[in-house]
């Protein structure tokens, strides 16, 4: 079992990124950031916008559309960083959060 163990150690840590120059790694750190800034607007947004479909009482066809193509993209993007190790995953779940909060932030203000 630990046999193995060995090659995965090189994708995860920090000694993979040796062969990029400094600027190269945070550069793409940041842009894993933005995102999921981006990443996290479109999907709570849309969110929100479901669930006042489903109050309202609008087709219940299109609300459960857009949410498997919202879990879908969350989990899609969410893969492919995570093949890329695990800060730049980490960035795009921070990243997520943030635009969370954006949204949320917005939301409240909106509220009655």
């Amino acid at each position: 079992m630990l046999v193995r163990l060995e090659m995965d150690e090189e994708r995860m840590s920090f000694p993979s990124f040796g062969a990029l120059p400094a600027w190269a790694v945070l550069l793409g750190l940041a842009a894993h950031l933005a995102t999921g800034i981006a990443l996290g607007v479109l999907y709570f947004r849309s969110l929100w916008w479901n669930a006042r479909r489903f109050a309202g009482g609008g087709h219940v066809v299109t609300a459960i559309a857009l949410t498997i193509g919202r879990f879908a993209l969350l989990g899609g993007l969410m893969t492919l960083a995570s093949l890329e190790g695990a800060l730049p995953l980490l960035m795009l779940a921070l990243g997520t959060f943030v635009g969370r909060s954006a949204v949320m932030r917005k939301a409240l203000e909106a509220a009655p």
